[in-house]
């Protein structure tokens, strides 16, 4: 019971969704209230059916809500030298050497995390170091998983200098339902795993651009924590 309690003060709600969550939780008592009051004139019978079953619905659907806009508090106990740590919550889609374009113009290895809309979706900085450049491109909405998603779909890059000097690119990707990508990283600040880079609300995916050389620490399919699992070590 004690440790249930303990994780239960390590959750908090993302600052993202707390003013939505406060005005629906009121939008919901002045709907079922009103409802009931003008159904209760009209027929009781009728009303003490209908109004438990909207609520209920409503209710539900604002639970839903609130577990999307988790944001538990983590840290960080190993090595964060050379480390990259996953971004997000989900699971591992793409491992794979690409040529990326628009910065580097040269081979990196890309690995992938879809966040289903059941996940935190809450983004951390995947390794310590500089912020370079941050940059929103507006595009389409291609459901996430898709390999043109990375190219194609709303994004906001991301570029770290690692202390080591090397340049990491990290790409939070809308998708098919997610329509707000919200970034934190500012150019030219220090950055740290454990700090939170941003926020995507639904289904989404954030791409991690390394250098080819890089040791993969994870396969595909396999499931992520956010500033908790190793996905791999730079050489």
């Amino acid at each position: 019971m004690g440790e249930r309690i303990k994780k239960l003060k390590k959750i908090r709600i993302h600052r993202e969704g707390t003013s939505e969550l406060i005005y629906s939780a009121i939008l919901i008592i002045a709907v079922c209230t009103g409802l009931w009051y003008a159904l209760q004139a009209v027929s009781p019978l009728v009303c003490n059916i209908v109004v438990p079953l909207i609520t209920a619905i409503l209710v539900t659907a604002w639970l839903i809500a609130l577990n999307f806009y988790r944001c538990p508090i983590r840290y960080f106990n190993g090595d964060s030298e050379r480390t990259v740590v996953a971004p997000a919550d989900g699971k591992i889609v793409v491992i794979e050497e690409v040529e990326e374009n628009t910065f580097f113009h040269d081979k990196r290895l890309m690995i992938s995390i879809f966040m289903s809309p059941w996940n935190v979706h809450a983004n951390w900085f995947p390794v310590d170091g500089r912020v370079k450049l941050v940059e929103h491109h507006d595009g389409n909405y291609h459901k996430a998983w898709l390999p043109k998603a990375s190219e194609e779909n709303e994004r906001a890059d991301i570029v770290i200098e690692t202390p080591e000097g090397e340049d990491i690119l990290v790409r939070q990707i809308a998708g098919a339902l997610a329509r707000r990508i919200v970034t934190y990283a500012k150019p030219e600040e220090e950055c740290y795993i454990d700090q939170h880079l941003g926020f995507i609300k639904l289904g989404s995916r954030v791409d991690v651009f390394l250098p080819v050389n890089a040791k993969v620490c994870v396969t595909m399919d396999q499931p992520t924590t956010g500033d908790q699992t190793v996905i791999a070590k730079l050489k």
